[in-house]
């Protein structure tokens, strides 16, 4: 699989990048993504996706990690890519949840790359049942990736 990663704030170091793209590439093969798939993850401030969340869900405050979906990531086509979708994630809620959950960056940028990914799946946690299956799916993939949360 293909992660881009866009820092539009440039605080990433190279092992961050490197960790984004390993996670991903790690859940997409648990998931039996397909391999030609392709995404994008970009990091934003609360500014710009607070603007996002307006714009595509109607709530006009900054949230953590937004996905949109585009192609189905189960399904391949004639070598063609497979462009499963977009993250934003705001850089500033990592560093406000790292803080809140009493937790590395790294772990909440993973996490929220991780949760993002889950949503271009079709995941959601719109109920108890999906929430609870949505965050055990999270908690395996990150436990596995040997980030568990302390």
């Amino acid at each position: 699989m293909i992660v881009d990663i866009i820092d539009t704030e440039n605080t990433l170091s190279k092992e961050q990048v490197s960790l984004i793209k390993n996670v991903l590439t790690f859940a997409a093969k648990k998931e039996k993504v397909v391999q030609n798939a392709e995404l994008t993850v970009s990091i934003v401030s609360n500014e710009e996706i607070a603007i996002l969340n307006g714009q595509y869900r109607n709530k006009s405050e900054p949230t953590d990690v937004l996905s949109f979906q585009l192609d189905d990531p189960f399904h391949e086509r004639d070598n063609i890519p497979i462009l499963i979708g977009d993250i934003i994630i705001s850089i500033d809620k990592v560093k406000e949840q790292s803080i809140r959950f009493n937790h590395s960056f790294n772990r909440e940028l993973l996490f929220l790359s991780v949760h993002g990914f889950l949503h271009l799946l079709g995941y959601t946690h719109d109920n108890i049942a999906e929430e609870k299956m949505m965050f055990q799916k999270q908690e395996t993939i990150l436990k596995e990736f040997n980030l568990e949360r302390k």
